[in-house]
């Protein structure tokens, strides 16, 4: 090889080289944060361009849709993988996470950053952060308050003909149901009644089978009659809690409103199908989760004037069944330094309030009881109603064994018709027994 040769080649290698340190450098200075892929996820990419900007560092996304996000990222936590730097988890993997080691603990880096968890709506904090439930331990910073609420198509409450007919029939207007009562009296009303020359109907409930969908949408019902997963006053001693009375009542009363008042074939639906639904114009009334509001509220067919919004409705009691998630750093990652220079910036007032802006929701409180907060967007009063009266499903370890006995059983009766409220609920309950005889935690 002649030398002008032989130089030739050294450069070439040498540029090699140094665009792969290049690479390897841009790499390094990347975070991937993993969620489920909806609308606010996208907002927050919006979001993170700031953080981005301020710190080199690049953004990557994992995000996986709805029906699979559990099983995807449950696998990749349980497999100690390092695709995640960042995870905003479901508030009921927070126990699992931290008893499995699988988040790191941030109470130190808190302290550090004076990031203070009184800063939080409180029921974010123990919903979305806290293991065990009521101690200090912090796992995730609160990061997308949610909740189970209701859309209605205002236009169609306000038609004086329907004002008129409803009135003569009920004694009341046709508005917004405050209980659960009223809500049925409405999705009746509609239920197979021709507007604009189409069929509709009165609901859009959650029914779906396979991954928590019903325990979603039912768990709104079983509340607000007095079911509760446990006594205040004794862990894991659940007999006449989970099946009492109230809860029976509660059951009962979803499937009531399951054969009164969904569209045909409504049978396995959760988020999507009901933003379906809702969209195309077949439903008066929607249960979705509020994280879908901002792109009902812009949607070019309900959206602006057509839609209105309003909390879950009362029974005895009115709670509605908590959403939404904290951002955790994965203890798996290379970059957990990084990860938590991104912790230090999300939660910064400002950047809480941007997060707000463009499409999030934030859980810190300076934001949501500033003057003028409840007015901002027409969901923001029902946002931050319904964050006042949030419970939770089980945040235990063997969350994802109590989910699927909840979802077997209750779809069971509610969608199957199998059996009675009473037989579900006694089920439910003999399920969940064995699950804690199986962890040692009753005898």
């Amino acid at each position: 090889m002649s030398k002008a040769k032989s130089t030739f080649w050294r450069l070439m290698a040498g540029a090699a080289l140094g665009l792969t340190a290049l690479g390897a450098q841009a790499q390094d200075k990347q975070l991937t944060l993993c969620w489920a892929a909806w609308d606010p996820a996208n907002a927050l990419v919006e979001l993170s361009k700031d953080f981005t900007a301020k710190t080199g560092i690049q953004m990557k996304y994992e995000f996986v849709p709805w029906p699979n996000f559990a099983q995807r990222m449950l696998n990749e936590l349980n497999s100690k993988g390092k695709l995640c730097d960042l995870l905003i988890g479901d508030s009921q993997w927070i126990g699992s996470a931290a008893t499995e080691g699988h988040y790191v603990k941030l109470n130190e880096f808190f302290d550090k950053n004076s990031i203070k968890m009184t800063d939080f709506m409180p029921a974010t904090v123990e919903g979305y952060s806290t293991w065990p439930k009521g101690s200090k331990n912090y796992w995730a910073l609160p990061a997308m308050g949610d909740a189970v609420a209701f859309t209605y198509r205002k236009d169609w409450f306000a038609r004086p003909e329907l004002q008129a007919e409803f009135k003569q029939k009920h004694g009341r207007d046709l508005a917004p149901p405050k209980t659960w009562d009223e809500f049925k009296e409405i999705g009746q009303f509609f239920q197979n009644r021709t507007i604009d020359g189409k069929k509709v109907y009165g609901a859009a409930l959650y029914t779906e089978r396979g991954s928590e969908g019903i325990t979603m949408g039912v768990t709104n019902t079983l509340y607000a009659y007095g079911f509760d997963y446990a006594n205040p006053a004794k862990p894991y001693d659940m007999k006449g809690y989970v099946n009492g009375p109230g809860a029976v009542k509660g059951l009962k009363f979803y499937k009531e409103l399951y054969d009164c008042c969904v569209p045909p074939g409504h049978s396995n639906a959760y988020m999507t199908e009901d933003l379906d639904a809702y969209k195309s114009g077949q439903v008066a009334m929607q249960m979705n989760f509020i994280a879908f509001f901002p792109g009902i509220s812009k949607d070019p067919q309900v959206g602006g004037e057509k839609t209105g919004f309003f909390p879950i409705p009362k029974g005895d009691k009115q709670l509605a069944q908590l959403g939404g998630q904290g951002i955790s750093v994965v203890k798996y990652s290379d970059k957990k330094d990084m990860a938590l220079q991104y912790m230090k910036w999300f939660a910064q007032p400002a950047i809480q309030k941007k997060w707000w802006d463009g499409g999030g929701f934030t859980c810190l409180k300076s934001i949501l009881e500033s003057p003028g907060f409840e007015t901002s967007t027409p969901y923001a009063k029902v946002f931050l109603d319904s964050m006042k009266i949030v419970k939770d499903f089980w945040a235990d370890p063997s969350y994802a064994q109590l989910m699927l006995a909840m979802q077997n059983r209750v779809h069971d009766y509610v969608v199957a018709g199998k059996g009675t409220p009473n037989s579900a609920l006694d089920a439910l309950l003999k399920d969940w027994t064995e699950v804690f005889k199986e962890d040692g935690k009753l005898k």
